[in-house]
């Protein structure tokens, strides 16, 4: 009588005799693997509508309160909000006399020279040695002049070898440097500077930095700092220095008072800092100083009166009321702004500034209001924050530098948001390599009659794979010669040679002659619009995919605007409809410069002066990519 475990090896035989089926098991996988591939064949347009369906879905549903997890300190030698702090209302009388005398410069319409003269007087005055550089910027539409002032507090405990800096703009970041003036913050760099200096219990150098403008002043004195050079900038060497500055906090208090303290964290070109810094700040604002903490300058219209709600008014009430729908809207606009300056490349304050020289920094913001904080709450915020990161004995390591902070008290990591992105440009290469196989591989209809039935008998069609070649080369240089076509439009907008309008018409028609050269013309070989096709949609996903790893909100933005615009491009026999296809598709490439011209003259500005690499990432990348795809509806089929 057979054992139990005979018999389960008897139905494991009987299962794996089934699937193989009988004769040659080599014949049998081969079966199988052709089946195989007919069915992912025959389900790849499936396939590729859920990747995509799934992976714009995802990202509609980041803002859910179903996404995050609390924030936590990671680096267990920060200690933040663990010290006593000694700032006092003495202190604050010294920042209002100092605010005073600002106010007097501000209305006197002070040079840059006196407002830097002024600053590096009030430090060395402090016995802290300061100095002052002048800088200037060559853009094509005009030069920057301005003046900084800076100052060391070299350690009394240790080398200067580490350095910690501590920051404020002379231009508030309200509007961007729309004119709004610091005068607070700069005031309290000053007072504290005189207060740092009586305790020697700093293990790192402390530098000062009063920055004339916005970006322009600590773009000159950072890029001098670091002995880097820049073409366009012509800046006084520093006659002061110190050690490698490990992490920077930026102080921008614009109003008379304020309500909560908003931190801003985005750098150049997508770049974040360590979480550990901000989480340390936020905890010590909300422990020590007494401040509620922001992201941004986004409060809360469920915790503050007369807040306005963030819900649009055109959702029914019923709904706006929900807890979860409010909760989703904070969210979501707290996203927007995040992905409106990581897609951009633009730094969100000053602290930006500082990221490309691997600095941990975040600018603090103080939300104007009528109360009920002022210089005494930023002075115990700022000194207790000073002396978190003086506890470091390495740089932030630990903590994420790739993350989304929803809420102060809410972050996504990593892996909670690419995946959407990725979804989209898999969906991208499946499609591409779809239509690389339709461009190698023409499913045609030929007759079969059997050899023993008679030559007068009908034949039977039956259907045949027949192999053509693939106009490869004609495709890559079709390629190559859009991307040169996007240089020569980098260069062109960037030097103003003309109305916007004069380059969207003209670079709209280059491709048209591009689409006239001579092509090998074999029989039998594909048409050139589908080789680039594949090409294009293979190259896309690659592009979204590499980007999203370093930006993830840029390689979100290409994925909503290139997906499936670039998927669906296809050719048509009416030449009308072709025009109109190519048409959309070069407002789609080309449309930003007409509709968008304040942007585009961000991005030339930021690209000019603090080498923020959208302007010729659009030009070189996308306009290139979308304009192959207008090509591909232009092309015969």
């Amino acid at each position: 009588m057979p054992t139990i475990i005979q018999k389960v090896q008897g139905v494991f035989a009987a299962v794996r005799q089934r699937l193989r089926g009988g004769g040659d098991p080599n014949a049998a996988r081969i079966r199988r693997r052709q089946a195989l591939s007919q069915k992912l064949w025959r389900g790849l347009p499936f396939i590729r509508l859920v990747l995509f369906l799934v992976g714009y879905l995802w990202m509609l549903a980041l803002p859910s309160s179903q996404f995050g997890q609390r924030i936590y300190i990671d680096e267990n030698g920060l200690q933040p909000a663990q010290v006593h702090t000694y700032w006092n209302w003495n202190d604050v009388h010294r920042a209002d006399r100092i605010l005073d005398d600002l106010e007097r410069l501000r209305d006197q319409n002070a040079t840059s020279d006196q407002i830097a003269s002024y600053s590096a007087g009030v430090f060395e005055k402090l016995g802290i040695s300061a100095r002052t550089q002048r800088y200037s910027f060559d853009t094509v539409d005009s030069t920057i002049n301005g003046t900084n002032a800076y100052a060391v507090l070299e350690s009394p405990r240790a080398s200067g070898t580490e350095a910690i800096l501590l920051s404020a703009s002379w231009l508030s970041m309200t509007g961007e440097g729309d004119g709004t003036l610091n005068l607070r913050g700069v005031a309290s760099v000053l007072a504290l500077a005189g207060y740092l200096k009586k305790y020697s219990l700093w293990a790192k150098d402390l530098v000062f930095v009063i920055s004339d403008g916005y970006l322009d002043g600590m773009q000159a004195f950072i890029t001098t700092y670091h002995g880097l050079r820049q073409a366009n900038l012509h800046a006084e060497p520093l006659e002061l220095s110190s050690g490698v500055v490990w992490t920077a906090l930026n102080i921008d208090y614009p109003g008379h008072s304020f309500s909560h303290l908003g931190l801003f964290f985005e750098g150049l070109n997508g770049r974040l800092p360590n979480q550990d810094l901000m989480n340390s700040v936020g905890m010590i604002s909300r422990h020590t100083g007494g401040a509620p903490v922001l992201v941004y300058d986004h409060i809360d219209p469920r915790e503050t009166p007369n807040v306005p709600s963030v819900v649009p008014s055109w959702v029914p009430q019923w709904l706006s009321n929900n807890e979860d729908v409010q909760e989703y809207a904070m969210r979501a606009k707290t996203i927007a702004r995040h992905m409106n300056y990581q897609a951009r490349g633009a730094a969100s304050g000053v602290h930006g500034l500082l990221h490309q020289f691997r600095i941990d920094a975040i600018t603090v913001f103080a939300v104007p209001a009528t109360g009920p904080h002022g210089f005494y709450a930023i002075g115990k915020i700022l000194e207790s924050s000073l002396r978190t990161m003086n506890n470091l004995l390495e740089r932030l390591h630990a903590s994420f530098f790739f993350f989304l902070l929803v809420r102060p008290e809410i972050f996504m990591k990593i892996g909670m948001y690419l995946p959407s992105v990725i979804l989209v440009g898999t969906a991208m290469l499946f499609s591409g390599l779809g239509e690389w196989v339709n461009a190698g591989w023409l499913l045609t209809s030929v007759p079969s009659v059997d050899d023993e039935k008679s030559k007068e008998a009908q034949p039977q069609l039956v259907e045949k794979w027949i192999r053509r070649d693939r106009p490869v080369l004609d495709a890559v240089m079709v390629m190559v010669s859009t991307h040169g076509v996007g240089y020569v439009l980098f260069e062109a907008i960037k030097r103003r040679l003309a109305h916007p309008s004069i380059f969207f018409l003209l670079f709209s028609a280059v491709p048209l002659l591009l689409a006239r050269l001579p092509q090998q013309d074999r029989p039998g070989s594909a048409p050139t619009s589908a080789v680039l096709k594949a090409l294009n949609l293979c190259f896309t996903s690659a592009v979204i995919s590499i980007t999203a790893v370093l930006n993830f909100s840029l390689a979100a933005a290409l994925a909503v605007f290139m997906g499936i615009p670039l998927t669906v491009a296809s050719s048509s026999p009416s030449p009308s409809i072709r025009l109109a296809k190519y048409t959309g598709y070069s407002i789609l490439a080309l449309g930003w410069l007409m509709f968008c011209p304040e942007e585009t003259r961000k991005a030339l500005w930021n690209w000019e002066v603090l080498r923020v690499w959208l302007a010729p990432f659009v030009c070189v990348v996308y306009v290139p990519l979308v304009l192959q795809s207008a090509l591909v509806c232009w092309l015969p089929s």
